[in-house]
């Protein structure tokens, strides 16, 4: 307490006597940087804890010493991110680690041609000590503009879409390949695939691995474009099934639309899946509250989240740039799919 009978708050040099170091091995420690061992960290760790410490961010911020806020800026409407239950996975995962580090997420919905104006808000402003780049589009304007300004970032995607910033990023052609040889081992010939729009990395790349898996197997097949959207997957998936030669399995890029496909079906009179099998991309508590539940290629999500965040603060702290895949989406297999009607 001090001479008012007030209890004082613990600072670094508090910190620092606790555990018998020097105040700048607790900055060291404290920041996540290069330059004590474990056991000292660790025992740093510990003074803080017993001590109640808490970084002061003002000050912090005003000294540009420490790592307290990450941007995320994500051009969607506010009410389809809402309903993507991919979206709020992923900032769980961001949040668990920033959590454990005393830092902010800065997160703002935009428009697409409003992103390279926010980060550069952001950085040359201050408000951010790096950020995360979400959905990459082919030749995406983002990275040489933000490249320019020395904004400390992580790509969500592949290392072809990322330029000179590190990537985290999931190998989407191989999910989209074993997709498709799944279906066609249940007998399918004729496979359907509702994307995102064109323009985006990972849909070019799951478009280009489904047609080349489909040319490999002999098997037909026709992609179908939408915007992640209820209302554009489902009215993909009737383009698709008013084809005279109509498929009979379709796999599509999140689970809105796939569960959008099952009242499309219905509309037309199939059922699923005798009629129709249905696949869909990120599976979660949706896909197994359907009913017929749904077959999805399966992907840890808030562990994604986390690993990208983790990616970002090796960047922060000097680490270089540990591009890196993540665990890859596995299918699972559920009521949804089936051989086809003979």
């Amino acid at each position: 307490m001090d001479s008012a009978g007030k209890t004082r708050k613990a600072t670094i040099k508090d910190v620092a006597a606790r555990a018998g170091v020097s105040p700048s091995a607790v900055s060291i420690a404290l920041h996540d940087r290069p330059g004590v061992s474990a056991s000292t960290k660790e025992r740093i760790l510990r003074a803080a804890r017993e001590l109640g410490w808490r970084p002061n961010l003002a000050a912090a911020s005003l000294s540009g010493r420490a790592v307290h806020t990450v941007g995320l800026a994500i051009a969607r409407p506010a009410r389809l991110l809402g309903l993507e239950p991919f979206y709020m996975e992923f900032i769980s995962g961001i949040e668990s680690v920033l959590s454990r580090r005393s830092c902010s997420l800065l997160l703002r919905v935009i428009e697409a041609d409003e992103e390279i104006d926010v980060h550069r808000e952001w950085w040359q402003g201050g408000r951010v000590n790096g950020s995360i780049l979400v959905d990459l589009e082919v030749d995406d304007p983002r990275i040489p503009a933000l490249a320019e300004i020395g904004l400390p970032a992580v790509v969500v995607g592949h290392p072809s879409l990322a330029g000179p910033f590190a990537s985290v990023w999931t190998d989407d052609a191989a999910a989209v390949a074993e997709a498709v040889r799944y279906l066609a081992a249940l007998g399918h010939r004729r496979i359907g695939r509702v994307g995102g729009p064109e323009r985006l990395g990972h849909s070019a790349i799951r478009t280009a691995a489904f047609d080349e898996v489909i040319a490999e197997l002999g098997l037909e097949g026709r992609t179908a474009v939408a915007d992640f959207s209820p209302d554009q997957g489902a009215r993909a998936c009737r383009s698709l099934l008013l084809a005279p030669d109509r498929p009979t399995a379709i796999i599509f890029d999140n689970d809105i639309m796939a569960v959008a496909a099952l009242g499309v079906a219905d509309e037309f009179g199939l059922s699923v899946p005798e009629d129709l099998s249905v696949i869909a991309w990120d599976d979660s508590q949706l896909c197994q509250l359907t009913r017929p539940t749904l077959s999805a290629m399966r992907h840890d999500v808030y562990s994604f989240g986390a690993d990208v965040t983790t990616a970002l603060f090796q960047v922060m702290s000097g680490e270089g740039r540990p591009s890196r895949p993540t665990q890859p989406p596995v299918l699972t297999p559920r009521a949804s799919t089936a051989p086809p009607r003979r």
